[in-house]
C-alpha cells in the first residue's frame, strides 16, 4: 500500500523497552526544571493520537502550572489521603503513611484529563457505554510512554476528590475526571516499580493471568 509505514524489529524492541521502563514518578524525585513547551506539545500529540471508539476523541486536557491552583489540589489530596490511610491497619498503615504518593506542588506541570461525553450516538459505544472512558485511558497511556521516551517523569495522583478537582478547575458539569497527573524531569527512574521494590505488592506471573480460549 502506498504510504504505508512499516516498522523493523529494532524499533519494536525499543518500544517494548520504553514500556518496560515506564515508571510512576513521585514528588520526591521531581527536579525544579521546567518542561520545554515543544516537549509538552509532543506528549499531548501522542495523547490525541490514541485509539478512541468511533473516532470520538472524547478527551480534554487542563494544563496546570499555577502554584495557587496546585495548592488547592494538594489540599484535596491531603484530606483524601487521611481517609486512605484508615483503610489499612498495623504495619501496613505505617508503611502507607511513609509512602510519598503525589508530587502536585513539586512537579512543574500538572495535567488533569477529562472524559467529555458526546451529545450524540457514538459508533461502537451503544452496547458498552464505558468504552468512551477507556478511550481516555488509552490517551493517558500514550502520554506516559511519550513522556518516558523524552526522559520526563509522570505520576498518577488518584487520591483526590474528583468533584472537588472539577470545581477548582471550573470543569463543565458533564465532564468526568479520569486522571490527574504530575509531570517533570526526575532525578531517577527506578529499575522496578517502587511498590514492587517496597514489597507492597508482588508482580504477577504471566501464567497466572493468560488463558487460552476460555478460563
Amino acid at each position: 500500500m502506498e504510504g504505508e509505514r512499516l516498522f523493523n524489529r529494532e524499533e519494536a524492541d525499543l518500544l517494548l523497552d520504553i514500556m518496560v521502563n515506564r515508571r510512576d514518578v513521585r514528588g520526591n524525585r521531581f527536579l525544579d526544571r521546567p518542561i520545554e513547551e515543544d516537549r509538552i506539545q509532543q506528549i499531548l500529540l501522542a495523547a490525541v493520537n490514541a485509539p478512541s471508539v468511533g473516532f470520538s476523541q472524547p478527551w480534554e486536557f487542563v494544563l496546570i502550572k499555577c502554584n495557587e491552583i496546585k495548592q488547592q489540589i494538594k489540599e484535596s489530596f491531603i484530606r483524601e489521603n487521611e481517609k486512605g490511610a484508615d483503610q489499612f491497619e498495623g504495619e501496613k498503615q505505617k508503611e502507607y503513611n511513609r509512602l510519598k504518593l503525589e508530587g502536585i506542588c513539586e512537579a512543574p506541570l500538572n495535567i488533569a484529563i477529562f472524559y467529555s461525553q458526546a451529545q450524540k450516538p457514538v459508533l461502537g459505544q451503544t452496547s458498552m457505554s464505558e468504552v468512551g472512558l477507556y478511550s481516555v485511558v488509552c490517551a493517558i497511556q500514550n502520554m506516559w510512554l511519550m513522556a518516558r521516551a523524552l526522559n520526563i517523569g509522570m505520576g498518577w495522583v488518584s487520591i483526590i476528590d474528583p468533584e472537588k478537582v472539577k470545581q477548582i478547575l471550573k470543569a463543565p458539569e458533564q465532564n468526568k475526571l479520569v486522571g490527574y497527573f504530575c509531570l517533570g524531569y526526575t532525578s531517577q527512574f527506578l529499575k522496578q516499580p517502587e511498590l514492587e521494590i517496597l514489597k507492597w505488592e508482588s508482580r504477577k506471573e504471566m501464567k497466572e493471568i493468560i488463558f487460552n480460549d476460555t478460563y
